[in-house]
């Protein structure tokens, strides 16, 4: 096991997270975070730094771009115990990440809604989300990765008992991260076939 160091939280759904953002902090740990969900945690006057601090790149293209990069993707899927991969690391300034939270663009309550357009579904279509949630995911042995708000109450009490969380812990959030993705692609997937379909039919 690993004690937490350092965590990245981007989420679309804010339930929780500032009392989550708290807790981390005053265990210690150093907390990286993007956009609205930076803003939130600023707010309730928890520290946190921006992801473009970690990248030198600023967020572009209206947020489409902002986590996509090797300082993030090469701080969750670093092997730790992998010599050529913390040289990596050290060649490269990168300081790994241990703990990912992380919810995804609400592109199924956006096509609920009545006279939503193709364009607006599209652009709710989470990228960089996702590319976190599988990279944490595949990455378990070494990040926790989490989806659901619910679990923050159970993450703030491990850690603060342990500091730490064991593998098959990690792994069972790995298995909710993949069912979590799965579940978002298979929306999106029945979704534009119904406008193929209705493309067809016109």
């Amino acid at each position: 096991m690993m004690k937490v160091k350092r965590a990245l939280l981007s989420v679309s759904d804010k339930t929780g997270i500032v009392e989550l953002g708290k807790a981390l902090a005053n265990l210690g740990i150093e907390i990286i975070s993007t956009g609205g969900t930076m803003r939130t945690l600023k707010e309730a006057g928890v520290p946190v730094m921006a992801v473009q601090d970690v990248t030198g790149f600023p967020e572009m293209m209206d947020g489409r771009v902002k986590t996509l990069h090797p300082k993030i993707h090469g701080a969750i899927l670093a092997v730790r115990d992998n010599p050529s991969h913390v040289q990596d690391m050290k060649n490269h300034g990168i300081t790994p990440i241990d703990l990912v939270v992380v919810n995804l663009y609400p592109f199924q309550q956006t096509i609920a809604k009545p006279g939503v357009t193709l364009a607006e579904a599209i652009e709710n279509i989470d990228i960089g989300g996702p590319c976190m949630v599988r990279a944490s995911a595949k990455n378990n042995k070494y990040v926790a990765i989490v989806t659901n708000p619910a679990k923050y109450g159970e993450i703030i009490d491990i850690l603060k008992k342990d500091g730490e969380f064991t593998d098959a812990y990690r792994l069972e959030l790995a298995r909710e991260a993949f069912q979590h993705t799965a579940q978002y692609d298979t929306a999106i997937a029945a979704y534009l076939s119904e406008q193929v379909e209705k493309g067809a039919a016109d």
